[in-house]
């Protein structure tokens, strides 16, 4: 590689490693953050008492560093409590053995840098991927500064879970994909080598996440068009060495992802997956649709939409400008990618990652609107397709990034293609303004100020924080350890505040209110009782407890209400 290019790909890692790693442990852990903690360091939500008032020490307990915890024991507890494979939390065991204790607890900052550090890896990993399949430089560093500022990306890799390395795995799974589908369309075998590579590659994604067996599912049906056209040609054809490989592939990923049917089946029913469950997609149908795109444009442009930091007004102009923005450029970008495929090499790229992006796009819209399982409701399990979506928009970008001026002399045959005048975005224009405003959405992504959020238990604790006026105790309805991993995210940001540093919290579940009424009469008055996330009423006027109108509302996706206990 030219030292010019390599300079400019290493200014594209350090650009999107800022954007990963700044500020990694400004914000308390979301429920699922408190998780990845708790089970990596080989600690149990069950040694949280319920049903009894205890200490924030005592809550934050399963944050605290387990020397005597082995890998045995974080694969076995998330058999018994999780619905996750072992392999990210597994690797995030070993990673926080090399960072010391924080007063005591593990370091939230150290927990998300695994994360933010394969996010960074995925960088380069794309300009490889990129280069590899088009063959040119230019394509390989527009597609590098997409990921490296895509707000989408920034915000899988500031959170301490297991999304940016099953994407490290999905960009590998695609690149022995174009390999491979390259080799079968030419009637050539595809090497032993690569087989094992690819087998093993899956089995890894499988093991990080179980949603990417729809990446193998897109993959495989991505192959149909091309089995099909060498059926008809001559079905001979599909029993040579070059098919013969692809079965082995699909027999030894399909084994990886057997392994796992047993946990699959289990987590079909459980309490933590039920709200995935829980959208009746099929009678309020546009909603997953508008997700979807939402999700989708997230790829590259993100303005300031965040319903915790600014008004409605200001997220209607933002979505205005975003549709606007992408009505503009859709055109030129479809247009760029037909010019590309004229080439045939290129063709060989960007039909199997076109065939992948539709089939990966009906999978979501089967297993949502078919299945009941409505995958857009989470921005994070939309991983299955944003390598691919880079890809081709690098790959759109590029075209008109390596024509330069000179399709100046194409611009009758442009706009045809566009009911405006694309004059304007001609050569490098378009992907300078593509890659500002994206810079732009990386830089939001990175202040947590677009509609790309998550839990917000800081925003929580500083209402609970001005509202309190004496000693704090905070109860909430408990189901499974996702409640309990939300009041963790409050206990680590109160431990801060010397008026909240003492506060008791109390699990109890959802048939014993009664309970938490009889335990409050031992608690010491005055007291501010703050219900969180509370299912059930409490006839707490008997106890001497009323409620404060003024803190009775709900933010970060934190619904509370507080009592004033004389």
């Amino acid at each position: 590689m030219p030292f010019p290019h390599f300079w400019l790909l290493l200014l594209w890692i350090v650009v999107g490693a800022y954007f990963r790693f700044a500020d990694l442990g400004t914000l308390p852990p979301w429920t699922d953050e408190s998780a990845t903690v708790v089970f990596s360091l080989g600690n149990s939500f069950y040694d949280v008492p319920l049903n009894e008032f205890i200490s924030l020490s005592t809550l934050m307990k399963p944050l605290q560093l387990n020397a005597s915890a082995g890998i045995t024991d974080v694969v076995n507890l998330l058999r018994n409590e999780s619905t996750h494979p072992p392999l990210y939390f597994v690797l995030t065991h070993l990673w926080l053995k090399l960072f010391p204790a924080v007063d005591g607890l593990v370091s939230i900052e150290a927990a998300r840098s695994l994360s933010a550090l394969f996010g960074a890896m995925a960088i380069p990993a794309m300009f490889y991927l990129t280069k590899f399949a088009f063959s040119s430089l230019s394509v390989a560093q527009i597609a590098a500064a997409i990921m490296a500022i895509s707000p989408f990306g920034i915000f899988l890799a500031t959170q301490a879970r297991h999304y940016t390395l099953v994407i490290l795995l999905i960009i590998a799974s695609l690149a022995c994909f174009i390999s491979a589908f390259r080799l079968v369309n030419r009637h050539l075998t595809i090497p032993l080598g690569l087989v094992l590579v690819w087998i093993t590659i899956n089995c890894l994604g499988v093991a990080t996440h179980y949603f990417f067996v729809l990446t193998l599912a897109s993959i495989a049906i991505a192959f149909i068009p091309l089995f099909w056209q060498h059926w008809r040609q001559d079905t001979t054809l599909l029993l040579k060495p070059q098919w013969q490989r692809i079965y082995l592939v699909a027999i030894g990923s399909l084994m990886g992802c057997l392994v796992w049917l047993p946990s699959l089946i289990a987590d079909r029913h459980s309490s933590p997956t039920d709200w995935i469950y829980a959208s009746n997609a099929a009678s309020r149908w546009l909603e997953p649709i508008g997700r979807f795109l939402l999700w989708l444009m997230s790829t590259v442009i993100l303005l300031p939409s965040s319903l915790y930091d600014f008004p409605l007004t200001i997220i209607i102009v933002a979505g205005i400008i975003t549709l606007i923005f992408w009505v503009w450029h859709l055109p030129p970008l479809i247009h760029g990618l037909k010019l590309q495929g004229q080439d045939t090499d290129n063709r060989e790229a960007i039909t199997p990652l076109l065939h992948y992006l539709i089939a990966a796009i009906a999978i979501f819209g089967f297993c949502t609107y078919i299945l009941g399982l409505d995958l857009t409701l989470a921005g994070r399990f939309q991983f299955v397709y944003f390598p691919v979506v880079i890809v081709l928009i690098a790959a759109a970008l590029g075209y008109f990034w390596e024509q330069g001026n000179s399709l100046s002399a194409n611009k009758p045959r442009l706009k045809q293609y566009s009911w405006f005048n694309l004059k304007n975005y001609y050569g490098k224009k378009i992907v300078i303004v593509m890659l500002s405003i994206g810079f732009l959405g990386g830089i939001i992504a990175n202040l947590n100020l677009g509609y790309l959020q998550n839990h917000r238990p800081d925003l929580a604790i500083n209402k609970i924080v001005e509202g309190t006026k004496t000693h704090v105790a905070i109860a909430t309805t408990y189901r499974h350890h996702g409640q309990t991993g939300r009041m963790i995210g409050l206990a680590w940001g109160l431990q801060n505040f010397p008026n909240t540093k003492s506060s008791q919290f109390f699990l109890t579940k959802e048939d014993s209110s009664a309970i938490l009424a009889e335990k409050l009469t031992s608690l010491e008055r005055p007291l501010d009782l703050w219900l969180v996330n509370f299912r059930g009423e409490m006839a707490l006027e008997t106890q001497n407890c009323f409620p404060d109108a003024d803190y009775q509302d709900m933010v970060g996706q934190y619904k509370y209400k507080l009592y004033r206990c004389q």
